[in-house]
């Protein structure tokens, strides 16, 4: 009989448990088995419905008259899948940003993958040449979203889940496409690993505490990154930004390894990771002359260079800002892909207007004539990546104020700029 009681002692206190709920196999015990769990959180449950294949259909119908019987609310949730290279991973990505979304604050998902699961998922790796992150495999806690990722069932076999379905007398769906050897998961499940386990039958076994092992020492990379990452995170100057970012200097003094070890640990927080070949990029970044604006693109962002630190852009900060008229300045002015605006003091009069650089730009600065904007920015080392999203306050063709910087106004005026901010620029 399984028992997943000490599992979840940890999570017994959270405000609500959520099963990640297929039809299949797995999170059907699982289900089972929480639902008949004592003193446990208020449980519910989730179906994701990809619309890949027409049998998928009937799968929210056999949830649906599962949950009834166990007295289980069930919210089924349509996802798109995205047109990419692999099919698995658009479906992926797509059934974790559906849970992300829907958990509660402080709510725990709960997944039903086990332990021949957790093997495949090392062997597949390894044989992407994945490194210690990647090996470690599928951690048993993460966050998610608002809320928590747990899978109480990683040392536990298959064969014990069919054993319990089988004594309680559960059905189950079965997925067509997990019998297709053209993906590279059901080749390993279909055509290795019934090899291996004849010369080595703990196979799986095995390679689950290998990925146990894998996780605790890519636990202790992570604590040196913090401690590195602790020195290289220094004030920069323009805490208004409200951006990522690190001192390059103190990067430099680290080791190769230790310099990709930190940055994996910060990025990992906001975009996916690159490959071995792509960390050319930070190389590039890193060891560009003064004068440049080296940038490093990925997945779901951009690590930029200036000041003699690297930023991290995302979301907004990837568009262009267009100009606006601004009607009433007494108000604060919303600016579309470019966070918001508002004016402090004595109100200029006539028609206002918001623009950007162009270049050729200049400002009457008191006390100092007419001078060429760009040097000042220059003078206020103002990041490059900013100064192009910078609102400027102009009254017919005449520059008034740069936002953020009160040195340069033209009047008893402020012009205070609160900046776009990014789902993925974590401090």
């Amino acid at each position: 009989m399984l028992d997943l009681s000490p599992r979840l002692t940890p999570w017994l206190t959270a405000p609500s448990w959520c099963v990640a709920l297929s039809g299949g196999l797995d999170s059907t015990v699982l289900l089972h088995l929480l639902a008949n769990l004592p003193n446990k959180p208020p449980l519910r449950a989730i179906h994701i419905h990809h619309g890949l294949q027409a049998a998928a259909d009937a799968w929210p119908i056999h949830c649906q008259r599962l949950c009834e019987e166990l007295g289980i609310e069930l919210l089924i949730v349509h996802v798109q899948v995205a047109v990419g290279a692999s099919l698995e991973q658009g479906a992926r990505e797509a059934r974790y940003a559906a849970f992300a979304d829907a958990l509660r604050p402080g709510e725990v998902l709960l997944t039903g993958q086990h332990r021949e699961d957790q093997a495949e998922t090392l062997l597949f790796r390894l044989l992407r040449g994945a490194g210690v992150r990647g090996l470690a495999a599928m951690p048993g806690q993460r966050v998610l979203g608002r809320g928590l990722l747990v899978r109480p069932l990683l040392d536990v076999s298959r064969q014990a889940l069919e054993a319990y379905a089988q004594a309680q007398q559960l059905t189950w769906v079965e997925d067509p496409s997990n019998g297709d050897i053209r993906y590279a998961r059901n080749y390993l499940r279909h055509q290795v690993f019934p090899l291996m386990r004849q010369r080595w039958p703990q196979a799986a076994q095995a390679l689950a505490r290998t990925a146990e092992h894998l996780s605790e020492a890519q636990s202790l990379l992570d604590e040196l990154a913090v401690q590195d990452l602790a020195r290289a995170s220094t004030a920069n100057g323009f805490d208004w930004l409200s951006l990522a970012s690190l001192e390059l200097s103190v990067l430099c003094e680290l080791s190769p390894a230790r310099q990709r070890n930190a940055l994996q640990y910060w990025l990992a927080q906001r975009t996916r990771l690159p490959d071995t070949r792509h960390w050319a990029g930070w190389e590039n970044l890193r060891d560009a002359l003064g004068d440049g604006r080296p940038c490093w693109r990925l997945t779901d962002g951009e690590l930029h260079r200036a000041n003699g630190r690297i930023w991290w852009l995302a979301d907004d900060w990837l568009t262009i800002p267009g100009a606006l008229v601004w009607d009433d300045p007494a108000q604060p002015l919303l600016l579309p892909g470019n966070g918001s605006l508002q004016l402090s003091g004595m109100m200029p009069q006539g028609p206002l207007r918001i623009a950007y650089r162009q270049g050729g730009e200049s400002l009457q600065v008191a006390g100092r004539g007419r001078r060429d904007l760009k040097r000042l920015l220059n003078e206020f080392q103002v990041p490059a990546f900013v100064r192009s999203r910078l609102p400027l306050l102009y009254r017919d063709q005449q520059l008034l104020a740069v936002a953020n910087l009160p040195q340069l106004s033209q009047g008893d005026w402020q012009l205070h700029w609160c900046v776009p901010t990014s789902a993925q620029g974590l401090r």
